[in-house]
């Protein structure tokens, strides 16, 4: 069964550090490229982040630009994903999904990025409080 399942959410402090991972079961996920999405309640779903599957990433929303970096765990069929400085815009629902097809590299707008995803993971929530 082809899967993928976000976990690392939780309670982070103001000014602190998220750390998520995307866990994918039924097939290889380095042979993908996978995307990181995020949905405040009231607000549309955004992009953040997407590493392709030669690993060279590409980030969105400029509220995360110089704060996020995404890698891959090939040993544990997973892709990572650090967000420092968290503050209350932070918080919301953290999404991955794969980009498709298989070897698709990520695209450079978030727009097109919508367009190529595959599968989508059941989200894990971010709450950012002191």
């Amino acid at each position: 069964q082809v899967q993928l399942v976000e976990s690392g959410g939780g309670l982070v402090q103001p000014g602190g550090s998220l750390r998520l991972s995307c866990a994918a079961s039924g097939f290889r996920l380095g042979d993908y490229g996978l995307g990181w999405f995020r949905q405040n309640p009231g607000k549309e779903r955004e992009a953040v982040s997407c590493i392709g599957p030669t690993d060279f990433s590409t980030d969105y929303t400029r509220r995360t630009k110089g704060r996020v970096a995404i890698s891959r765990d090939s040993a544990k069929n997973a892709v990572n994903l650090n967000l420092d400085n968290v503050d209350a815009e932070d918080a919301g629902t953290y999404f991955c999904a794969t980009v498709v097809p298989r070897g698709r590299p990520c695209p450079s707008s978030e727009s097109d990025l919508l367009k190529v995803i595959g599968v989508w993971g059941q989200g894990t929530q971010v709450t950012v409080s002191s």
